[in-house]
């Protein structure tokens, strides 16, 4: 088969590089994506390797360019992205692009120093602005009628000393006094500042403890925000001017304004002095802001330019520090001029690698060409399966199970069909179908856009990624749905329903528990397509009906599912040749499951077939029997009970012995897969020691004469440890267990498809019953009005519980089905991946990806 029916074949090949070209090389088998190099220096620390100098300038180039991407990201200009990969730079080109980002980033350092520093001195002046003004108020309230409270202040700062002295003073002006020399120590000054809104209770309230209350405080608010230099935040400050008298409470003072942060600044006393200033900072101020205004031109421009190259930029420096890593991987011969690496690469690309190799070597300009040779190994190569945007998402649920073993049969284009359809049998519902549909041909029909918007949404980048199974379990959803013949939990009358009423209809009206038959009057052949539409409005027996319909058909997809499962082993079994497995598990498996369950599946059929509504006794439907009775009857040996009168006991000749033969059969194979493979392997161990003695004594004479004998792979694989007998039979035994008693519970496991489907169909029955309906009951114009808002509410809970929640759920068990009730007949799932040195992953995966 093809490799998408099995991984690609891998080879391990050696490859020798001369020096001057290997980056070249390297480069070339970086954009082609086919080769796995391997460690040949795992003993040799990552510091001490030939190339950790380059990777070390190669991390220092990524940390400029993540500063120049902040600084871009924080001022919101776009980054251009061409989506165009450019090639990785020669290693001389590596100066060029140091020196550039060097250059880009101390002429960004500085100009964000400068506009930080004039950022710092804007915000200064425009703090002594405010205090200016705030403080021209305070001296203007005093000036105009306030000499009450300014003489109680004065009164109170004035000491108990003073007071007996006999010293007396008037109306005391806010401000600096005239001193005098007597009262020099007594005279009352100020300071001014600015602080943050939310410190200034706290600072009052140590103001007042700290000083005992000697000290007179007036605040203001800024009603505009400043900016913060240094973070570029919108802070909120206030005006404070603090009187007080004596050098002891001013130390104090500028302590406790030190400890707030609060900022101090110089206040003349004289109006005429505050003026002259006040015209000076707003001078200053008009100034800042043109200089300020064409250094952030200038650095927009900066940023601007560098926009235009960083995702270029980005990539190239990956893509050297990815080649300096891979180099690092390989080995250097004697000499110091050849480098010599391992590597798996698949078996149908050794040409296209071949030719990369040459482009390479002729980029580098070397005159010696580089050599590929494959090398034989016992080791077990990696698992490649090869995909595209259709197949990634199915092959990404596989080996999320496990990575195939290599060349293993892969499930992968079997689940494209599969997935869906089973998904289908639990979700079945058009309207719902067609949501879920439209969804995913909306998501590929604007692949490119939305893949080009890269997105950290994991949620909406999982939806993405299934875009595929999205639309395909829609489409299978809407043919299950026509099949049930439900839309929104109601039906479609297509080709009207072939049964009509056969009683007397003013009895049926009259008597609405009445159970009808189903069999009816019909008029020619049954429905053609899905359900009859009549069981819509049917009422007791609906569900029974569906019922009986939806679990037979879990069962049957279930066993025919299990069946192919068992027979794509055989696959596995003839492709590595395994004899033993192929005779005594793949055969005594499949027997015991067609002899079992699969005969319990034609048991349903030759039920359907047989027995029908319309026919007479013995094959009327009151003479049907129970499958599940008939099938533990079947392995139980026991007797039927008798059938109702003119009924047969079998539903056809010779049952009764087929049945028995059947479950004697069933029950033979498993002491054939408990047992065979076990003492076959026990019985050929002990025949190959026998032939070993012989065989080594004649070697040994050999050896004595002169003659060597040497493997043509180079050893190992002739030497690995066999299994224990014990392990052996052991693990058969577990096996069989698990496949005997997994048949049974497997094959009930796929009841969760009629359970879920019934509960899928019950939900969509209850919102519209309980919802919508009642909006379609209202008339006239506030019917209207009203039918809107409950379609819209119903819409809602359609999308956010029947199709998503439901959908999950859904999903959730069709892959337990595939991981567990399919794949465990055939899939190992034991492998590990291949993982190629590529560009494309490293670059998709960022820097990290890099680095692994």
């Amino acid at each position: 088969m093809g490799s998408l029916f099995r991984s690609e074949e891998m080879a391990l090949c050696q490859l020798f590089l001369q020096s001057e070209a290997a980056y070249a090389c390297v480069s070339e088998l970086g954009e082609l994506g086919l080769v796995q190099f391997r460690d040949l220096n795992p003993d040799v620390n990552a510091f001490q390797r030939k190339f950790v100098n380059e990777v070390r300038r190669c991390d220092e180039m990524e940390r400029k360019l993540r500063y120049l991407e902040k600084e871009i990201k924080k001022d919101g200009i776009p980054m251009l992205d061409t989506g165009e990969s450019p090639e990785a730079p020669q290693p001389r080109e590596m100066i060029d692009l140091e020196a550039t980002f060097e250059k880009l980033e101390n002429e960004l350092r500085e100009v964000n120093q400068n506009a930080e520093a004039l950022k710092r001195n804007f915000l200064e002046l425009t703090e002594l602005k405010h205090i200016l003004r705030k403080t021209q108020v305070f001296f203007d309230e005093q000036e105009g009628g306030v000499n009450q409270t300014t003489e109680s202040m004065t009164r109170a700062l004035i000491t108990d000393e003073a007071r007996t002295a006999g010293a007396s003073m008037g109306p005391v002006q806010l401000g600096y006094m005239e001193k005098s020399n007597e009262r020099e120590d007594y005279l009352p000054c100020f300071v001014a500042g600015v602080i943050l809104r939310e410190r200034l209770p706290a600072f009052e309230r140590m103001l007042w403890r700290a000083c005992r209350g000697n000290v007179f405080l007036r605040q203001a608010m800024i009603e505009t925000p400043l900016e913060d230099p240094t973070n570029g935040d919108q802070v909120h400050k206030s005006v404070f001017i603090i009187f007080f008298q004596g050098d002891q409470l001013k130390t104090r003072v500028k302590k406790i304004c030190e400890g707030f942060r609060a900022t101090l600044y110089p206040c003349p006393e004289a109006p005429a002095d505050r003026r002259e200033m006040a015209m000076g900072v707003m001078t200053r101020i008009e100034d800042l802001n043109t200089v300020l205004g064409q250094t952030q031109d200038h650095r927009h421009r900066v940023l601007v330019a560098a926009a235009k190259n960083l995702k270029n930029w980005f990539v190239k420096v990956r893509k050297i520090k990815a080649i300096y890593h891979t180099l690092n991987l390989f080995n250097l011969d004697v000499t110091q001029k050849c480098l010599i690496a391992e590597c798996w690469v698949p078996l149908l690309d050794i040409e296209t690698i071949q030719l990369a190799l040459r482009r390479g070597t002729e980029r580098s300009g070397s005159s010696v060409p580089p050599i590929l040779n494959r090398m034989q190994t016992f080791e077990n190569p990696p698992t490649y399966n090869r995909t595209n945007k259709f197949t990634k998402a199915f092959q990404a649920l596989i080996d999320a199970y496990g990575v195939a073993s290599y060349r293993e049969m892969n499930p992968a284009p079997y689940t494209i069909i599969t997935f869906p359809f089973l998904f289908a049998v639990m979700f079945g519902d058009l309207g719902h179908g067609a949501i879920m549909a439209l969804f995913g041909l909306w998501m590929i029909r604007k692949e490119k856009g939305l893949a080009a918007q890269k997105t950290d949404n994991e949620i909406w980048n999982i939806f993405f990624g299934g875009r595929y199974i999205i639309f395909l379990m829609g489409v299978f959803s809407m043919y299950t749905g026509l099949i049930y013949n439900d839309i929104f939990s109601k039906s479609l009358n297509i080709f009207g329903s072939h049964w009509h009423l056969s009683y007397n209809k003013s009895t049926v009206m009259e008597n609405k528990f009445l159970q009808l038959s189903p069999k009816g009057d019909y008029e020619g052949a049954p429905y053609p397509f899905g359900m009859d539409p009549i069981w819509q409005v049917a009422g007791a027996n609906k569900i029974i009906f569906h019922n009986a319909y939806k679990m037979k058909i879990s069962i049957i997809f279930g066993v025919i599912h299990m069946i192919f499962g068992v027979v794509m082993s055989w696959h596995n079994h003839t492709y590595f040749r395994n004899r033993i497995s192929l005779l005594y598990e793949f055969i005594p498996q499949l027997v015991f499951l067609l002899l079992l369950f699969f005969y319990m599946v034609l048991l349903m059929f030759i039920k359907w077939i047989k027995f029908a509504a319309t026919n007479d006794k013995p094959y009327s439907e009151a003479c049907a029997p129970s499958i599940l009775i008939t099938f533990i009857d079947m392995v139980l040996f026991n007797t039927p009970k008798p059938p109702p009168e003119n009924c047969e006991t079998y539903m056809f000749m010779g049952q009764h012995f087929i049945q028995v033969l059947f479950v004697l059969v069933a029950v033979g194979c498993i002491p054939v897969m408990l047992l065979a493979k076990p003492l076959l392997i026990m019985q050929a161990r002990k025949q190959a020691n026998e032939e070993v003695q012989p065989i080594a004594g004649a070697t040994s004479d050999a050896e004595a004469g002169g003659v060597s004998n040497s493997g043509s792979h180079g050893g190992g694989g002739g030497h690995e440890e066999e299994e224990e007998l014990s392990e052996i039979f052991i693990h058969q035994s577990i096996h069989t267990i698990e496949y005997v008693l997994g048949s049974v519970s497997h094959t009930a496991s796929y009841l969760r498809l009629w359970a879920l489907s019934l509960a899928h169909a019950q939900l969509a029955e209850v919102l519209w019953t309980m919802v919508l309906s009642i909006g379609l009951k209202q008339e006239g114009p506030v019917g209207g009005i009203v039918l809107t808002c409950v379609f819209a509410f119903w819409a809602i809970l359609t999308v956010g519980i029947l199709v998503l929640m439901e959908g999950l759920s859904a999903f959730l068990h069709t892959l337990r089905l595939h991981w567990v009730e399919f794949q465990s007949k055939f899939y190992k799932g034991q492998g590990y991946a291949f993982q190629p040195f590529s560009f494309d992953a490293i670059i998709e995966n960022g820097a990290a990806a890099a680095e692994e």
